[in-house]
């Protein structure tokens, strides 16, 4: 079962938001997923992403991988959690 880290779409027509999940990677965009991790907002002011970055590390560990688009949302997340700390 190989497992992806993806963005899962919702909202309405319009205003989207969309779930950072953990999904099979065979299974549809909306579809049935692993777990949820985080949530992203592209239409937010400030910090449009929240991620569980200690759940992220823990998939990616257990061979989960991130699509191309949220493996760069994932990289900004830990520069800026790194950059608080």
């Amino acid at each position: 079962m190989a497992l992806k880290i993806r963005l899962s779409r919702f909202g309405t027509k319009n205003e989207p938001h969309y779930r950072v999940v953990v999904a099979e990677a065979r299974s549809r965009r909306d579809g049935d997923a692993v777990e949820q991790i985080g949530a992203y907002n592209p239409n937010s002011k400030g910090n449009p992403l929240t991620i569980k970055l200690d759940r992220v590390d823990y998939w990616i560990s257990k061979g989960a991988k991130p699509t191309d688009t949220l493996h760069a949302m994932i990289k900004r997340a830990k520069r800026a959690a790194a950059a608080q700390a």
